[in-house]
C-alpha cells in the first residue's frame, strides 16, 4: 500500500485525551474515511477479473491489456503529488469529498466506455483518486487520532485496502458467469457514494488543520464532542505551542523548509536515501502487482477457464488480508528486519517455483500453491514492514521529504512492472519472467541483510549511527539532517 505525508508543523494532531465514547466515536470517523483506503484496493483489484472480459470486447493486446492495468499508476502518481497543497490549502475534510466524487466519476467513466480510449481515461480518473487517496486517508487519521490509539487507527486504512482487493476478488466471482465486466467495476460506486456522504454530513475537519488556519473555535467544537470544554482549552494551547516550537526551529533553519529534497543529498542522510529508495523499488519490482492485478489471466494459462480463474484468485485475497493482520502482530514482536528478511526468502523461493510450473507444465494446484505462498511471504513481511520502516529509517528533519520521494519511487516502479509484465511474459514466457522476479528477490535479500539494520526500540539517532555502520562510516554528529539527540 501507498501512504501520504503532511507538511503542516506537528501533524499527529492534538487530540491525545479522550473518553471511552470519544473514542468510538473516533473509531466510527476513521472507519468511515477509510472508505478512501478501501476504494484504493478494490480499484487496483478489480480490474484483475474484469480485464478477461474487457480483452475479449475491445480485442485488446498485450500491451493494451497491461495499459488499462497500469495507467492507473499515472493517475495515482499525480493524485498523490497534488493533492497535498489542495488538502493544506482547503482542508482534509473538504479534499476527502472531492475525493470521493473523482472516484464516482471515474467509476462512471469506466462503465460507460464503449472502447480502448474511453475505458482508458476512466483508469486515469480513478487513478488520480487512488493516489490522492493514499496521501490523505492516513494524514486524515493521524490528526484525528488518540494517541493510544493511532497505530490501530492508521492501521484500519491498511486493512481496508487488503480488504478493498479482497472484496474486488469476489465481485469479479459473482459477475464471472455472464462476463459483466461493466457491473464488477460498477460497485465500487457504492463506497465512493459512502464516502461522499461521509464527509458531507457526518466527519468533521481536522482539528490540527482547523488550529494550524487560526479556526480555533471550530477546533475547540470538533474537540469537545470526544472530551470536554477544559481538556479541548488545554489540548489546543499544547497544540498551539508545539505549531509555534516548530516554526519557530523552520526560521532558524530555513534549509529545513522547502529544501527537504536536496537535504536527501547530505552525506548524513544517503544512508538512509539508498535503504529507502531500495526498499520502495523492491516491494514491486520483486513481482506482487504482477500477482494481485493478474490473478486470473495467470491462473487462466494453467488451463482453467476465465470463472475458475476468477474463484482461485480469491483465495489469494484472503491469504493477503490474513497475512497483513499476521504481519501487524509480529513487526513489534519479532522486529522489522527479520520479518523482511524471511519475507523475501520465501518471496524469492516461491515465485522461482511459480516459474518452474509454467515452464514444465505443472498443475493449477501446485500453480496456486506457488502463488498463495508468494503472496503470504509478501503480505507476511515486506509489504506491510516497508511503511513502518519508512517511517523510521529518515532522520527527523528530512522524514516528510525522504518518505515522499520514496514513495513516488514505489509508484512509479509499482507502473513500470504492472505495463510491462504481459508484453515481456509473451516475448519470453511467463515462467522465465517470474524468475527475473526471484532474482531481485535474492538480490534484494543480500542487500537488506548487508544494509537494513533493526529499528524495534531504537530513536532516531540509534537508527542512523546502525545506518551508517553498515554503510562503514559514522554520521557526523553536527549535521542537522541528524536530528537531536535521544529522539
Amino acid at each position: 500500500m501507498v501512504q501520504g505525508f503532511s507538511r503542516e508543523p506537528g501533524v499527529q494532531g492534538p487530540v491525545t485525551e479522550v473518553s471511552r465514547e470519544g473514542q468510538r466515536k473516533i473509531t466510527f470517523w476513521a472507519a468511515a474515511i477509510a472508505l478512501g483506503g478501501f476504494l484504493f484496493g478494490f480499484d487496483t483489484g478489480v480490474v484483475s477479473g474484469a480485464l478477461l472480459y474487457v480483452k475479449q470486447d475491445f480485442d485488446l493486446n498485450s500491451f493494451e491489456q497491461g495499459s488499462v492495468v497500469s495507467v492507473l499508476l499515472i493517475g495515482a502518481v499525480i493524485g498523490a503529488s497534488s493533492v497535498g497543497r489542495l488538502s493544506d490549502r482547503f482542508g482534509r475534510r473538504k479534499t476527502l469529498g472531492v475525493i470521493g466524487v473523482v472516484f464516482v466519476i471515474g467509476t462512471a467513466t469506466a462503465c460507460a466506455a464503449n472502447g480502448y480510449a474511453l475505458l482508458m481515461a476512466g483508469r486515469v480518473v480513478l487513478g488520480l483518486a487512488v493516489g490522492a487517496a493514499s496521501a490523505t486517508v492516513p494524514v486524515y487519521l493521524s490528526e484525528i487520532s488518540p494517541s493510544k490509539v493511532r497505530g490501530r487507527l492508521l492501521t484500519m486504512n491498511q486493512l481496508m485496502i487488503t480488504l478493498g482487493i479482497l472484496v474486488a476478488y469476489l465481485v469479479n466471482l459473482a459477475f464471472s458467469a455472464d462476463g459483466t465486466w461493466r457491473a464488477m467495476f460498477a460497485v465500487g460506486a457504492v463506497p465512493a457514494l459512502l464516502m461522499v456522504a461521509a464527509t458531507l454530513w457526518f466527519l468533521p475537519e481536522s482539528p490540527q488543520w482547523l488550529i494550524s488556519h487560526g479556526q480555533d473555535d471550530r477546533a475547540r467544537r470538533a474537540i469537545a464532542s470526544v472530551t470536554d470544554e477544559a481538556t479541548a482549552d488545554r489540548l489546543i494551547e499544547r497544540a498551539r505551542r508545539r505549531i509555534a516550537e516548530e516554526r519557530e526551529k523552520q526560521e532558524a533553519d530555513p534549509g529545513a523548509t522547502g529544501q527537504g529534497t536536496r537535504k536527501l543529498l547530505m552525506p548524513d542522510v544517503r544512508p538512509a536515501l539508498v535503504v529507502g529508495l531500495a526498499l520502495a523499488a523492491v516491494q514491486q519490482l520483486g513481482g506482487i502487482n504482477t500477482i494481485i492485478y493478474y490473478a486470473p489471466t495467470i491462473i487462466q494459462q494453467t488451463g482453467l477457464n476465465a470463472s475458475n480463474s476468477i474463484f482461485y484468485s480469491v483465495f489469494i485475497g484472503v491469504i493477503n488480508l490474513v497475512m497483513t493482520l499476521v504481519a501487524l502482530r509480529l513487526v513489534d514482536r519479532a522486529g522489522r528486519r527479520v520479518l523482511v528478511l524471511v519475507s523475501l526468502a520465501l518471496m524469492a523461493v516461491s515465485i522461482f517455483l511459480l516459474g518452474l510450473a509454467f515452464v514444465v507444465g505443472m498443475n493449477s494446484v501446485l500453480t496456486l500453491l506457488f502463488m498463495v505462498v508468494y503472496i503470504a511471504a509478501y503480505a507476511g513481511g515486506l509489504g506491510p514492514v516497508f511503511w513502518t520502516l519508512l517511517g523510521e529509517i529518515f532522520p527527523p528533519s528530512v522524514r516528510a521529504a525522504g518518505s515522499s520521494v520514496a514513495t513516488a519511487v514505489n509508484w512509479v516502479s509499482n507502473f513500470v512492472v504492472s505495463l510491462a509484465f504481459l508484453p515481456l511474459a509473451s516475448a519470453i514466457g511467463q515462467g522465465e519472467t517470474f524468475w527475473i522476479f526471484a532474482g531481485i528477490c535474492v538480490l534484494a535479500f543480500l542487500f537488506v541483510g548487508r544494509y537494513l539494520p533493526e529499528t524495534r526500540d531504537r530513536d532516531a539517532e540509534q537508527i542512523q549511527h546502525a545506518l551508517h555502520a553498515r554503510f562503514g562510516h559514522e554520521p557526523d554528529p553536527s549535521s542537522p539532517a541528524a536530528g537531536p539527540r535521544g529522539r
